[in-house]
């Protein structure tokens, strides 16, 4: 019995790590697609669009992680990816050419400020910059969850509580006009790290980099989801109560896996900022959190994979179909979501590794896969049973 287990284990274990070095082969693969041949078929303006959208795609992975894994639905991480976008841009704003009449950004002169206020400061390190565009958005996340789970609060009341965060940050961002440029956000970046930001070859190394900080942020995501631990985070998601008689505290857990999601969400927000020149509140807008969820819904829930195809789907969709028919593009796009909440409940991920995978067993002529012991589906007297009861059926 001791053997039989003990080989059982060894043979699952292989499985998996077969199941990982095919992943580690496919990430690796896509992402060297990504780096050499992309740049090869888009233009400038499609690459920068597209590394913003892979920007996007390192959001996604948090969301994913927290809900598809964690059953942890965030309304609210529109906060986190615009915390993530300030940070970086105020270190921007602080790159002054030494020409400068004054060492102030351009808006805090015209709103009368005369001094660099003390929270700028520190951002004139890019160390310190880096590091905060990342700690700043997860201390915020783990803050706000230890808050909430220790009162253990979940569901729908967990997301109306992180969208009503973002209506409390909104608000405020909006109305510090000498501080941060208020609803105007911050803008005009002229440099990074001795580089001048509208170049054509710091923005192809700013695409490179970000879709090296995806793959890191996939491969963290993946860890995090694998093993015991994942397997924890999806008790938690499928029942906590179960999990917490079972001598678990969900607290922690729950803290930890929401603050690494902020954090993804504020790199998300930085590298996003960094193409596209601009952070503002509007970043912060509860609609951008709902779609952020949406492109995880439109990929697939707990598949990480997934969120990162939903992102690129759902944002190339949205910038194609505006181009096409700017009048009533957003018709399209509902269409699209009301399609997948109706049809693919699993996302298109699901849907390929359900209907994929038999499609491809009749292409190769393999077999079907049973749903049942093979003995009993593929005896002939099984058969022939089975065959005169659904003759009856349809006579009847």
């Amino acid at each position: 019995m001791t053997v039989q287990a003990a080989g059982g284990r060894q043979g699952v274990d292989w499985l998996r790590r077969r199941s990982l070095l095919m992943e580690v082969g496919i990430v690796a693969l896509v992402a060297l697609f990504l780096m050499f041949i992309v740049p090869l078929l888009l233009s400038g303006f499609r690459l920068n669009l597209m590394g913003r959208f892979l920007a996007l795609a390192i959001a996604a992975l948090g969301i994913d992680l927290i809900w598809g894994f964690t059953g942890l639905l965030s309304l609210g991480h529109g906060v986190f990816f615009a915390l993530g976008g300030y940070a970086l841009a105020m270190h921007m704003k602080l790159q002054i050419p030494a020409t400068a009449s004054s060492q102030l950004p351009e808006f805090m002169d015209l709103y009368g400020v005369t001094e660099l206020p003390w929270f700028w400061r520190p951002f004139d390190s890019f160390p310190f910059a880096a590091i905060a565009l990342m700690l700043i958005p997860g201390l915020m996340a783990g803050l706000l969850g230890y808050l909430v789970f220790r009162s253990r609060i979940r569901g729908v009341y967990f997301s109306i509580l992180t969208q009503a965060m973002t209506i409390i940050f909104f608000n405020f961002f909006n109305g510090q006009q000498k501080l941060i440029n208020g609803t105007n956000g911050l803008t005009g970046f002229k440099t990074i790290l001795g580089a001048t930001v509208s170049d054509a070859g710091t923005q192809r190394s700013i695409y490179l980099a970000t879709i090296l900080l995806l793959v890191a942020a996939y491969a963290v995501c993946r860890w995090l989801t694998s093993g015991r631990f994942g397997r924890l985070l999806m008790a938690l998601r499928d029942d906590e109560s179960r999990a917490r008689f079972t001598g678990y505290n969900p607290t922690g857990f729950k803290v930890l896996v929401f603050a690494v999601s902020g954090a993804l969400a504020g790199l998300a927000g930085a590298m996003f900022t960094l193409q596209s020149g601009i952070i503002s509140p509007k970043a912060m807008d509860i609609a951008f959190s709902i779609e952020m969820v949406i492109w995880v819904a439109v990929g697939g829930r707990a598949t990480l994979v997934g969120a990162v195809l939903g992102a690129l789907v759902v944002n190339f969709g949205k910038s194609l179909l505006s181009e096409k028919f700017p009048d009533f593009w957003l018709f399209f796009l509902g269409g699209l979501f009301l399609g997948v909440v109706m049809f693919l409940p699993d996302g298109i991920v699901g849907l390929i590794r359900t209907q994929g995978v038999e499609w491809f067993r009749n292409l190769t002529g393999r077999s079907k896969q049973l749903s049942t012991y093979p003995s009993l589906e593929e005896d002939p007297e099984a058969q022939y049973e089975r065959k005169n009861i659904d003759d009856r059926k349809s006579d009847g």
